[in-house]
């Protein structure tokens, strides 16, 4: 158990999970999660922040009589409602009667449509701008909707110069001994903050923008995520990321993403790939989208500048993973992309073009090109990929 000091009065209560398998039942987690909570004691009252998935539930409760020696807290501040963070509200609730329960109006209405707590003498119901004075130390709430539910907000602790931020700038990844960024290997965190933010976070981008908005007067030393690493040295770094994810900027680099059932179209892949490589480009993911988990084709398709992504046809329409894939980026708002096309048929020619080209309608992009493959690849669709993957590389330069 990670139980620490962080900064003065500052405590780390949160815990690890290493046994689920997916987060939201949906997306993989080979390096587990973490469960962050944290405690704040001021020199008047105490307030825990957030609680912990249920079934860590008596790990926490133990990670907080530890903390606190045998005294009660005296406030439990809600940042976010998914049960992953909310989940352990009943059993505080009954640990500590007299403990009230902070949030904004819509937490309240969650916590007593989630967990039937009623009794409306135990909410301190709190606006943005709002604060608590805990004596040595003040909270400062700034309510940050749907960054990524309606319900989120934000803590500042002025005086320590720390941000509790909810599941803003978190990441998937159980914590390995250390707690902060300073004590860690953080080169899985970078990469799952992508992973963790276009499966969690990408459609509310403009929502992102806007709480980053009201950030813009704070300088944090710390920044306690509910997921993740606890952020000091690399706050920099984290909040650019975010910045540019929000902002649906991606990375040099092209994503290539295909359906193929007998390899055909595989092999125009493969083509463009090499296309790509000839024309300078370095960073060049391949997913096979029968195989690649849908979480990380969508994180490597938000990551980075170009999208190339070719289908068979399928019964009149896009090989389904395809089609899936396409939903999600669109449900995800996915925008500025250097986007290109690829297919193949027998004898329904003009389907895949067709839904490509209503995917770029319906997300606003521009199709760069578009390459169709009847049955077998011949040197005319090779040259034709070749071809493709230059005016691809151009445009990313351009």
């Amino acid at each position: 158990m990670n139980i620490r000091e962080i900064t003065s009065g500052i405590y780390y209560t949160g815990v690890n999970d290493r046994v689920t398998d997916k987060f939201e039942g949906m997306w993989p987690l080979p390096h587990g999660v973490s469960y962050n909570a944290y405690l704040v004691r001021g020199s008047k009252s105490t307030a825990l922040m957030d609680t912990v998935e249920i079934t860590e539930v008596h790990e926490y409760l133990d990670a907080v009589e530890r903390t606190l020696q045998g005294a009660a807290p005296d406030y439990l501040v809600v940042h976010h409602m998914e049960p992953d963070h909310s989940g352990s509200i009943p059993e505080v609730v009954r640990r500590w009667p007299d403990l009230k329960i902070v949030g904004n109006a819509q937490t309240v209405g969650m916590i007593k449509g989630f967990y039937h707590v009623d009794d409306d003498s135990r909410f301190v119901t709190v606006k943005d701008g709002d604060i608590i004075d805990m004596g040595d130390m003040t909270m400062l709430f700034r309510l940050t909707p749907m960054v990524h539910w309606p319900e989120t907000m934000m803590t500042y602790v002025a005086e320590r110069g720390v941000l509790f931020s909810g599941d803003a700038f978190g990441c998937f990844g159980a914590l390995n001994g250390g707690l902060i960024d300073t004590e860690l290997d953080t080169t899985v965190y970078r990469d799952e903050m992508y992973r963790y933010y276009s499966n969690i976070v990408g459609k509310y981008g403009r929502f992102v923008q806007q709480a980053m908005q009201k950030l813009s007067g704070v300088t944090p030393e710390y920044i306690c995520t509910t997921h993740g690493p606890v952020w000091h040295e690399k706050i920099a770094e984290v909040m650019g990321i975010y910045d540019r994810l929000s902002r649906y900027e991606g990375e040099d680099g092209v994503t290539i993403i295909y359906g193929s059932m007998y390899g055909n179209t595989a092999e125009v892949a493969e083509e463009i790939a090499r296309g790509l490589a000839e024309a300078g480009v370095k960073k060049i993911k391949i997913h096979n989208a029968s195989h690649s988990d849908m979480s990380y084709m969508i994180s490597d398709a938000f990551r980075y500048k170009g999208l190339i992504v070719g289908s068979a046809t399928y019964s009149m329409t896009l090989f389904p993973p395809v089609k899936a894939l396409l939903t999600a980026l669109q449900v995800r708002e996915v925008k500025n992309k250097v986007f290109a096309g690829f297919g193949s048929y027998t004898w329904a020619a003009n389907v895949v073009k067709k839904e490509m080209e209503d995917f770029c309608t319906a997300a606003g992009l521009e199709m760069q090109g578009f390459v169709m493959m009847k049955q077998g690849i011949d040197e005319d669709v090779r040259n034709a990929a070749r071809a493709l993957a230059a005016e691809v590389a151009a445009k990313l330069n351009s």
